[in-house]
């Protein structure tokens, strides 16, 4: 897939969200036990679901090994008090380079290496934020949209 970088000026959006630190390679079967909690707490709180897509927000902060903070999150449609395990937070607000991938999620870690090459050709720095936003769910994996960003210096 080719992929096309662009920058914007993004704003801070809030989102429910349950905090876990592992490696990018343990994402995809470890996600769902931090996303539960927050569409369980979401059902309590239907009044704080906006758009309802899901946001993945890392924190550039890797260990030695290969761990970083990632808050597994909803869009919700305004700040909430903390419950529990489940806490608002909001995705970073400023100049970012962003591509959308198509396709299925699988295949999301050439977005991101897209951007980073962007980035690299572009002279460009990450601000130790990136982040993806789910599109709506479609059972035919082709035509699964994820927006990718990167914030940036």
């Amino acid at each position: 897939m080719a992929y096309i970088v662009s920058v914007k000026r993004v704003q801070a959006r809030p989102i429910a969200a349950a905090r876990a630190r592992m490696a990018p390679p343990d994402i995809p079967g470890h996600f769902r036990q931090s996303l539960d909690k927050v569409w369980k707490f979401l059902g309590y709180y239907p009044h704080l679901r906006a758009a309802g897509h899901n946001v993945f927000l890392y924190r550039h902060d890797m260990d030695e090994t290969g761990a970083m903070t990632i808050d597994f999150g909803v869009e919700v449609s305004q700040v909430f008090a903390t419950g529990g395990e489940v806490f608002c937070t909001n995705t970073p607000a400023g100049e970012a380079a962003t591509t959308v991938h198509r396709g299925p999620y699988a295949g999301l870690r050439a977005g991101h290496e897209a951007v980073r090459a962007w980035m690299a050709a572009n002279g460009r720095e990450s601000a130790g934020w990136s982040w993806e936003v789910y599109g709506d769910w479609n059972d035919d994996p082709a035509k699964l949209e994820t927006g990718i960003f990167y914030l940036l210096r």
